[in-house]
């Protein structure tokens, strides 16, 4: 099996992987935010500081992690291209040639 098809099959299975842990945790996140955000109704002597401190962790770790996965797939989608593009021997495709390459297609199509 050549080295290109190990690195491809490798990267899939990488992906899926995270793929599959992150949506785990993204209902363990939600779950939790629930559970949290229920105790908190429920809770009548908490301050509505507190309250508030709450709900802006919980926003700001709902975007970091949101952030995280928006990362994570584009690492992945650069190293698709970089496994995928077959452009002869003497031609490495990189990451940054196919976003440019993807850019110029669409300009062209907004014309």
């Amino acid at each position: 099996m050549a080295h290109k098809e190990i690195a491809k099959q490798i990267t899939g299975f990488f992906k899926t992987t995270f793929d599959s842990s992150f949506n785990s945790i993204t209902l363990l996140q939600e779950y939790t935010e629930k559970t949290i955000n229920l105790s908190l109704v429920q809770s009548p002597w908490f301050p509505e500081e507190g309250r508030k401190l709450v709900s802006e962790w919980l926003k700001v770790y709902k975007k970091g992690y949101d952030d995280l996965k928006v990362a994570a797939d584009e690492q992945y989608r650069k190293l698709e291209v970089i496994f995928h593009k077959d452009n002869g021997a003497g031609s490495v495709e990189t990451p940054e040639k196919a976003d440019k390459v993807q850019g110029a297609q669409k300009t062209k199509k907004a014309r």
